[in-house]
């Protein structure tokens, strides 16, 4: 793969898990206004648990599911440089929306 190929897809994987981030933030911090207070000790903590694995499994997905596959097709060095890119891109993204609370 080329390294111009490898930043693109570690920045478009980093996009999309803060896009992902920021939907599933919005909509915890908006949940009690959509589904009303909930007095439901047993539903409320199972849903977040579920939305919590979902999550999980969707962030891991978009971080490392290219990396695994490029290091099991034997590009290896590609996969490990396609990981920190992306890492190192989220990194970037954590500190701009660390300037925007700040600032706002």
């Amino acid at each position: 793969m080329k390294t111009k190929k490898i930043y693109q897809w570690a920045a478009l994987d980093a996009l999309g898990t803060a896009l992902y981030i920021l939907l599933v933030g919005t909509f915890m911090n908006n949940a009690s206004h959509i589904f009303g207070e909930v007095d439901n000790e047993f539903i409320s903590p199972a849903v977040f648990l579920l939305i919590f694995i979902l999550s999980a499994l969707t962030t891991g997905s978009l971080v490392l599911g290219r990396p695994v596959m490029l290091y099991l097709d034997g590009d290896k060095k590609e996969g490990i440089k396609l990981l920190f890119l992306t890492g190192a891109c989220l990194f970037i993204i954590l500190l701009i929306f660390l300037g925007i609370l700040l600032f706002v």
